[in-house]
């Protein structure tokens, strides 16, 4: 048996993974051809994920020109602890408000810890509406899953 496929992720495995990582970091392409590169909290759906983003911000207008990106997930700090999940990902832009909206709940119920009923309330529908009017969601879904676990080698290399 390879290496390679010794370390490799169940698909349940990368699932847990992923919804376990509190940033994601994403790489799109300028049109110069070089890397662009940004951490993002985001909203896992199994393996696809969500974000939202400023409308007019480097990674939409790179996006906007070519609809693929590369998700990084990883963890550790010893080589026998090393996990990760790259997600290659074609990628739609989300401009419909409600769409948004619904990225923006999700992202200040995962991060900031509010309840639905804490943002269901008035002030905070404004004030979550009023920031999606300037930005667009993002979904990422994967065509490619690369994985790595180096917890399975059980210490040999």
């Amino acid at each position: 048996m390879s290496r390679r496929s010794q370390i490799t992720m169940t698909d349940d495995e990368v699932v847990d993974f992923i919804a376990d990582r509190r940033t994601v970091v994403l790489a799109t392409v300028k049109a110069d051809g070089r890397p662009h590169l940004v951490p993002m909290w985001f909203v896992p759906d199994g393996s696809t994920i969500e974000v939202w983003s400023y409308a007019r911000s480097q990674k939409t207008v790179n996006l906007r020109r070519d609809p693929r990106a590369t998700l990084l997930l990883e963890t550790g700090t010893a080589y026998d602890q090393l996990r990760g999940v790259s997600l290659e990902c074609d990628v739609e832009v989300i401009e419909d408000v409600d769409d948004v909206v619904r990225i923006g709940t999700a992202l200040a119920e995962r991060y900031s810890g509010a309840s639905p009923s804490d943002l269901a309330n008035p002030e905070a529908t404004e004030l979550l509406r009023r920031r999606a009017a300037k930005r667009v969601g993002l979904r990422f879904t994967p065509t490619r899953t690369i994985t790595w676990d180096h917890r399975k080698l059980g210490g040999t290399y």
